[in-house]
């Protein structure tokens, strides 16, 4: 199975492993719309990054933020092995009907565009929405890595992006779709 694609002289990766352990200028966090923090991966994020994360977000966003599904802000990383967090906001899958497959592709290329602005060479992804969510990860493979391969091809900065897929299921699903070619 394929567990990268060169993209010129950039590249896009799969792996399993935990996403707050791997080194990177910018790990994307799956977050909520309040940036509350939270279960899966923004509650993981939240607890190894500390609470220089939620601080850094009070005083960029103030108590009231709120991050619009499809959207992304950034952070300092706290603990992290990296520069910078950006929470994206990825849909609830409903579905397919309510333009799930629009938001989680526009949640990608939100954090995408701005670890590039960031001048990111390096950038971790979890695959956004299919956990607490409910997306599948069929149905998000294809969107999630069309939107980064897009990004990548017109990126000034970001060199790597690697998805950290937590369990072997979803990473089984993301190499079938990256060995299509999406």
């Amino acid at each position: 199975m394929a567990s990268e694609l060169k993209i010129g002289e950039r590249v896009l990766a799969l792996v399993k492993g935990d996403i707050t352990q791997i080194p990177a200028d910018v790990i994307v966090n799956a977050a909520n719309e309040g940036l509350t923090g939270g279960g899966g991966v923004d509650g993981a994020i939240h607890r190894a990054g500390g609470p220089a994360i939620m601080g850094d977000l009070q005083r960029r966003y103030g108590k009231r933020r709120q991050c619009p599904t499809g959207s992304a802000v950034v952070s300092e990383a706290g603990d992290l092995p990296a520069k910078w967090v950006i929470h994206a906001v990825g849909p609830r899958w409903r579905g397919g009907n309510f333009l799930e497959a629009d938001l989680l592709w526009s949640a990608y290329r939100s954090a995408f565009h701005m670890a590039d602005q960031l001048e990111a060479r390096t950038v971790t992804f979890p695959a956004i929405s299919t956990g607490i969510y409910g997306y599948p990860a069929d149905k998000a493979a294809p969107v999630i890595l069309s939107a980064l391969k897009e990004g990548l091809e017109g990126a000034e900065f970001v060199e790597r992006v690697t998805i950290v897929l937590f369990t072997g299921g979803p990473l089984a699903i993301f190499e079938e779709a990256l060995e299509a070619g999406v």
